[in-house]
């Protein structure tokens, strides 16, 4: 693989069938949780940059805290992160949670003149430790892995529904979901009248919630829809009118006045008396009542309207109040069961549900879904209900039981939106705060003229407890499926409808599980896990996004008139964005310039496939393999397979064991470099160099670097990256990297370095190309079992390294403390011949079961001793009696190899060591301010070669308060004299490209000086305090324990098709069937698990894989758009093979050919 130095790149040297030039680069395949981590963050940002989102936007809800009496403030300056205790690596080791402490600029400030001595108090709070993400996209908890996983919920907004009433009426339903807040719900009954229903709870007439909103008289109701014809109430216009319905009750209003028997008041109340009903017909009669009663008009139905709003009329008729006042009174009772007790209380409670924005709040998607869909024209700032989305909401319904409107598809995915990492950080932080804020202004009520800080308000625990009791119980912070490099991807890209606030297993339906058209390029159609959970847990699609509402969007190009745009970046459309739009594959031929080859097109149109003429056209699809996902992605011939076995397949790639000795697959789909690269399991070069060292634990490049690069940099330009050894994964798989470059070989930005885990020369490799015959043996491979060579065995093909851990840890016990020993009693010598004095097996031991690993005594209660037997063991110090054996042995069946052993324990201190600790903790101070000293020298001596000759432009800090003035010329002193951890970054000087270099020359500056902190801090507390522990542990001991597992009868194998089976048995290779020129095969799969399975894709991948092994050529054949069965044929004739692989075998045992042929070629097997 290696010409002139150079290590070719593993995909540059597959031959490629794929005949669609990319049009669209891939994404990051784990974009979806580093950026929304990022963005939740916030960090790389300036504080004046910060844009309100993720935290910035919880602390700005949440602040300013002001107590009851409005005296003291607590107000938000700015949020800052210090850098983590522990790496990576020892929090896994230690069991510790990977995390940052959050700290908060507060400022305590006070309004009241009284408290003349009170000074404002800015000051730097610590908030609690939160799990920080590591670069792969994980969180470490408790020294496991662990990953948070997307949700798919309903999007907050409006949707219309319809239902059917056991006698046959539709039912239509409006519901409006908020972001936080009460649901409301609008319905109608069999009667055609429409209710609204509040929180799910009790229903009244819709008319009554229009009253109670400030439509009070049915004439205001009525008028909202246009249906109010008013006549005057004259005898003539009336006798006109016989025979039409009154729209409105005709009522007689009168006031009488009381005297308050309390106060002595004057109070005036307003009655009603009802004269005539609603949907009276008028007669000589009744014109004698409205007569009698004087009234000016009277209201009358209209006959002159299109649509049929007899439902208003109907559910006025229903509507049990006359004003605004009986209707709150009448909503209040419904929803509390009691009445209110005053006015004011009565017409707040719908104020308070749905106006208001402490309880309420749609969201920016709410509000963007509801103007959407009503036509409407509110603001985006308006994050609440307002009476105009009320009323346009009841027209709608008008509409939709007039036919005139449609009903939403609730599994469109324009109604479901993904809710990443960041949006339920944020949920919890909101959480967490709030109960911050209580606690707060609690504090600040009890204090009152004593002098406090915003420390003294704080409670850290409140914050992290929350964040913490999430990352470790909620069903969607789950342990990270680490088995190879391609689960632990794919677990990442998980999208889950289950959750809190979304839907349970037991109640989905077949809708929700269902693949819907939408999902194109949005959701995996393919890889979902069999069983209960089917359809409701699913995977991003290759090329998808999340765009900034959280809904998913997939690129397309555009099509100009008939021309498809190949310039300039594709273009990425939501489900919503794209639903009348008309779509070609992305397969349709097209010549160099972008014109379509045929004037007739096949097209996706909503969930239609219509043939169009290029000019009809609007879009194209980027990639043939656009609507799978990256496991998908993965199997070579997927459009020869049936679905549900494609399935199987990319489910069970997930669960190939990493293997010993890996090999890339004879035929690939071109994604294989790709998902290792983004993995982040290996080591990439960070840029153009030359490897300077390599070893088998560790590389070192020097890079190539500019003259700018080196005046802004602190690090060395030579690099030394560390490799990974015999590390244990979650699922007990091992990670062991090796590298694959030489010294002095030159490497490129974004080449790999090293090899294991699954890959081989850079390219994922969960398997291994295996010779195939597909022919019966003996019966042996009956109903899915397999027959596999001994030779498999032998040479370790299908051979994996499994470690497994042991730990214990010692207490504190009530009758004394535990002890590490290898001095047991009542155990031979020869059980602990291989313990150290810790009493902890040596590295390279060989294991068995019930061996100890680890030798433990605990102190045993027992009867005092009488003076006697007290004597003696003074006198011969018998330790036996009063401890028992508490050691830990190897559980049954278990062998293996010790290959690494650890243990951590607290200092534990006298009055000596004490006092040298405090000489070793002075000298640390100096080592770290002489440190930090150098680095600022260095930064000052770099500043002043870019500031040379330069005036000050201004610079301030963060907070805006000035540092150096405008028009200083920049000097030594000056610079010494400025804070950098305060300081503003930008506009130092007039020139844009100095204040860019300044900027990034600060940036790795505070890395630099935080590296430093972090490595003050780590040393000072081991000094201290000594390996940090779980709560009363006070010694923990772990044993690796390593073991090669061969391939043995009964492991399951399985090819990339879903092709599955078990081993039957182990053949000797001399006995497996040949070929003619006598090479055994090593495997013999069952021909009739082909055709009725109809993964023909295993035959394609056989016969190319055949010719591939034979010319020394690795294929990739990207699904949908891979070699066709005539490419196939040409390879076979090129390499000399018999046509699609068809042969004669010869039975190993006597020798005979076989009566017919047999397909042989070469298949990619896991295990």
């Amino acid at each position: 693989m290696t010409s002139n130095g150079k290590v070719l790149n593993a995909e540059e040297a597959r031959v490629s069938f794929g005949k669609i030039k990319l049009s669209s680069e891939y994404p990051d395949l784990l974009e979806i949780q580093l950026k929304s981590f990022q963005e939740f963050f916030q960090l790389e940002t300036t504080p004046e940059n910060r844009i309100n989102e993720g935290l910035y936007k919880v602390f700005q809800e949440n602040f300013p805290i002001v107590d009851a009496r409005n005296i003291f403030v607590l107000e938000f300056l700015d949020y800052f992160i210090d850098p983590p205790r522990y790496s990576i690596d020892e929090c896994m080791q230690r069991g510790l949670t990977y995390s940052v402490p959050l700290k908060a600029k507060l400022k305590l400030s006070c309004n009241d003149e009284e408290h003349i001595d009170f000074q404002t108090i800015v000051q730097d709070v610590f908030l609690g430790n939160i799990p920080y993400m590591t670069p792969k996209g994980t969180f470490i908890i408790n020294g496991a892995e662990r990953v948070i996983v997307s949700q798919l919920h309903r999007s907050p907004g409006v949707f219309f529904g319809q239902t059917f009433h056991p006698n046959g009426t539709k039912i239509y339903s409006a519901r409006v979901i908020p972001f936080k807040g009460a649901w409301m719900e609008f319905a109608t009954d069999i009667n055609t009248v429409m209710y609204a229903y509040i929180d799910r709870k009790k229903k009244f007439p819709v008319t009554t919630l229009l009253r109670a909103i400030g439509y009070d008289t049915d004439k205001s109701i009525l008028d909202i829809f246009g249906l109010a014809d008013e006549v005057s109430a004259t005898r003539e216009s009336l006798e006109n009118s016989i025979g039409r319905k009154l729209a409105a009750r005709v009522l007689r209003t009168w006031t009488e006045d009381f005297v308050d028997e309390d106060t002595g008041e004057v109070v005036t109340i307003e009655r009603n008396e009802i004269i005539l009903e609603r949907d009276v017909i008028l007669d000589e009669e009744n014109i004698e009542y409205i007569l009698d009663a004087e009234m000016d008009t009277v209201i009358l139905q209209r006959e002159d309207i299109e649509l049929d709003y007899s439902i208003i009329y109907n559910t006025l008729q229903k509507d049990p109040s006359s004003s605004e006042l009986e209707a709150v009174t009448h909503i209040y009772r419904q929803l509390r069961g009691a009445d209110p007790p005053d006015e004011e209380t009565a017409r707040g409670i719908i104020d308070k549900l749905f106006f208001s924005d402490k309880r309420y709040n749609l969201g920016d998607v709410g509000r963007y879904k509801i103007n959407r869909k009503l036509d409407l024209e509110t603001s985006d700032e308006t994050l609440v209900l307002t009476k105009e989305d009320i009323i346009a909401i009841v027209e709608y319904l008008v509409r939709l039981m007039n036919q005139e409107a449609e009903i939403d598809d609730i599994d469109h995915l324009s109604n479901r939106r993904v809710r990443t990492v960041g949006e339920q950080l944020y949920a919890q932080f909101g959480v967490g705060l709030a109960r911050m804020a209580r606690t707060i202004r609690e504090r600040m009520n009890v204090r009152d003229n004593e002098v406090f800080t915003p420390i003294d308000l704080i409670n850290a625990r409140t914050l992290s407890s929350v964040i913490n009791s999430f990352f470790g119980t909620s069903q969607l912070s789950q342990f990270l499926d680490q088995t190879n490099p391609l689960s632990e991807i794919t677990h990442k890209r998980r999208i889950s409808a289950l959750g809190p606030g979304g839907l349970s297993r037991e109640r989905a339906g077949f809708e929700v599980r269902d693949v819907h058209y939408s999902h194109y390029g949005r959701l995996c159609t393919i890889e979902t896990p069999e069983g209960p959970n089917i359809g409701l847990i699913s995977t991003l699609c290759v090329h998808a996004k999340i765009n900034k509402m959280g809904f998913l969007e997939t690129p397309y190009r555009q099509v100009v008139e008939g021309r498809v745009t190949v310039e300039g970046n594709a273009q990425y459309l939501s489900a919503e964005g794209e639903d009348d739009l008309k779509i070609a594959q992305a397969n349709a031929p097209i010549d160099e310039a972008g014109h379509f080859q045929s004037d007739r097109i096949k097209c996706r149109e909503h969930g239609d496939f219509p043939v169009l003429t290029p000019e009809e056209i609007e879009y194209m699809d980027v990639a043939p393999n656009q609507i799978v996902g990256v496991s998908a992605s993965m199997i070579p011939f997927l459009e020869n397979d049936d679905a549900n076995r494609a399935l199987m397949g990319s489910n069970m790639q997930r669960q190939a064991v990493p293997l010993l000795r890996p090999s890339a697959p004879v035929v690939g789909t071109g994604l294989e470099g790709k998902v290792a690269r983004d993995s982040r399991m290996l080591i990439n070069a960070e840029g153009d160099g030359v490897v300077e060292y390599v070893d088998a634990n560790e590389i070192v490049i020097r890079y190539d670097r500019t003259e700018e690069d080196q005046l802004i940099s602190f690090e060395d330009n030579r690099k030394t990256y560390t490799l990974t050894k015999f590390l244990r994964t979650n699922q007990g798989t091992c990670i062991n990297l090796k590298p694959i470059v030489r010294r002095n070989d030159r490497v490129s930005k974004g080449q790999i370095l090293c090899d294991g885990y699954a890959t081989d020369k850079g390219e994922l490799a969960l398997g291994q190309n295996l010779k195939v015959a597909f022919m019966p043996w003996k019966g042996y491979n009956f109903e899915d079992a397999i027959v596999i060579s001994e030779r498999v065995v032998q040479e370790d093909i299908f051979t994996s390294l499994h470690i497994e851990h042991f730990e214990l840890d010692v207490r504190d016990t009530k009758l004394g403390e535990e002890e590490l020993t290898n001095d047991i009693p009542n155990v031979s010598e020869e059980a602990t011949k291989d313990l150290d004095e810790n009493g902890i097996i040596r590295v390279g031991a060989w294991v068995r079961e019930g061996d100890i690993l680890i030798g433990k005594i605990t102190p045993k209660g027992e009867s005092d001793p009488t003076p006697e037997e007290k004597l003696l063991r003074a006198i011969f110090g018998d330790k036996a009696g009063d401890v028992k054996d508490a050691s830990l042995k190897a559980p049954p069946s278990t062998t293996g190899v010790v290959i690494d052993k650890q243990l951590f324990a607290r200092a534990k201190k006298d009055k000596q060591q004490k006092n040298q600790e405090k000489d070793v903790i002075a000298k640390l101070d100096d080592q770290h301010k002489i440190a930090i000293n150098e680095l600022k020298t260095i930064l000052i001596d770099k500043l002043m070669v870019l500031l040379r000759d330069k005036t000050s432009q201004g610079i301030k800090t963060v907070y805006g308060e000035p540092v150096a003035p405008k028009g200083v010329k920049f000097t030594q002193d000056l610079l010494r004299e400025i804070d950098y951890s305060t300081v503003d970054y930008s506009n130092w000087t007039t020139e844009g490209k100095t204040n860019e270099l300044i900027a990034r020359l600060l940036h790795n500056f505070s890395i630099k000086v935080n590296e430093e902190v972090g490595r003050y801090k780590r040393e000072k507390f081991n000094i201290s305090i000594g390996d940090e522990l779980p709560a009363g542990v006070l010694k923990l001991a772990k044993v690796y324990m390593a073991k090669k597992r061969k391939l043995r009868v009964g492991d399951k194998l399985a090819g990339r098709h879903g092709n599955k089976g078990i081993v039957s048995r182990i053949v000797r290779s001399e006995d497996m069937p040949f070929l003619e020129d006598g090479t055994p095969v090593d495997i013999v799969l069952n021909p009739l698990g082909v055709p009725s399975r109809m993964n023909l894709g295993q035959i394609f991948e056989t016969v190319l894989g055949w010719a591939g092994e034979k010319m020394g050529v690795k294929f990739a054949t990207p699904i949908f758009d891979g070699a066709s069965q005539e490419e196939i044929a040409q390879y076979m004739v090129d390499a000399n093979l018999p046509y699609l692989g068809q042969t004669y075998l010869s039975d190993g045992e006597t020798g005979d050919r076989f009566h017919q042929q047999a397909t042989v070629g070469v298949i990619y097997m896991l295990k």
